[in-house]
């Protein structure tokens, strides 16, 4: 109850467009992982506000005065997406010279248009410099090995401390899913979906019609993988680690000829969403 409120005072204060969905009738299976124990074997790093890089990155885009009228961390999160994905329109194909917040939006603002990495990228370095600790999510299809093109996507999760949990962020799409007046992450919007559960909807700052983006995003959400050390502090590339559904084939190979990189891989939940 007391989230749901939350929820609702947060639509009230920032006019949240809320698309509501009883039943989007997709046909997919339910992943199983293991949410019961954990190998502890992972260690995660996490950017600190008040290092050099995101300070610059903050002060430079003006990021306190984009929240300034925010009331919680949830509020922030949509302000920034909202921002981010204004920038510019989706383009699928260009890449940025350099892979970090800063240098993507010095080119945006020369007019660049970027894929979703680089929403997520944006969203995730302005809300670690918010203090909002965040991360890129990479998402994947069942047959990311064999598709020749479209098997992956990418979005951010921020974790909200007041609700202790992970939460998924769509830049490309300028939505975070709710389920029940709850905030999820991706994992749990595979479950929802699967299961056919009602009480689906989307929270945006942006009014255009957003009743696709369920049916479209739910054969990305197979595979999910995201890096160990998410400091903002080199853009050398650190090990990631893929959370696999039980029985599932560990994917070495990216849409037929492009090895995925240096990764764990694990089926547990709970080794994937630690608390940061």
């Amino acid at each position: 109850m007391k989230k749901t409120i939350y929820l609702m005072f947060l639509i009230i204060v920032i006019s949240i467009t809320v698309y509501s969905f009883k039943n989007v009738n997709v046909e997919v299976d339910l992943l199983k992982f293991d949410y019961e124990h954990s190998s502890n074997q992972y260690e995660f790093q996490w950017s600190k506000p008040n290092n050099s890089y995101l300070t610059e990155l903050r002060k430079e885009f003006k990021l306190d005065e984009l929240v300034k009228d925010s009331e919680d961390d949830l509020d922030k999160i949509l302000i920034v997406t909202n921002w981010v994905h204004n920038l510019w329109e989706h383009d699928g194909s260009n890449q940025p010279k350099k892979r970090d917040p800063i240098s993507i939006l010095r080119e945006v603002q020369k007019g660049e248009q970027f894929r979703c990495v680089e929403y997520a990228v944006v969203i995730n370095g302005c809300l670690n410099a918010l203090g909002i600790p965040s991360r890129v999510i990479g998402l994947k299809t069942k047959d990311v090995e064999t598709r020749k093109s479209g098997a992956g996507h990418v979005v951010v999760e921020a974790y909200l401390r007041d609700l202790n949990k992970w939460v998924m962020v769509d830049g490309q799409w300028n939505v975070i899913p709710i389920h029940n007046g709850d905030p999820i992450n991706t994992v749990e919007l595979q479950r929802v979906l699967a299961n056919g559960e009602e009480g689906l909807s989307i929270a945006s700052l942006e009014k255009n019609n957003k009743s696709n983006f369920f049916r479209w995003i739910v054969e990305y959400l197979y595979y999910f993988d995201t890096g160990l050390d998410n400091r903002f502090v080199s853009e050398k590339s650190y090990k990631r680690l893929m959370l696999v559904p039980i029985g599932a084939n560990e994917p070495n190979i990216f849409q037929i000829k492009h090895p995925i990189g240096d990764f764990w891989y694990t089926n547990s939940y709970k080794d994937f969403y630690p608390e940061p």
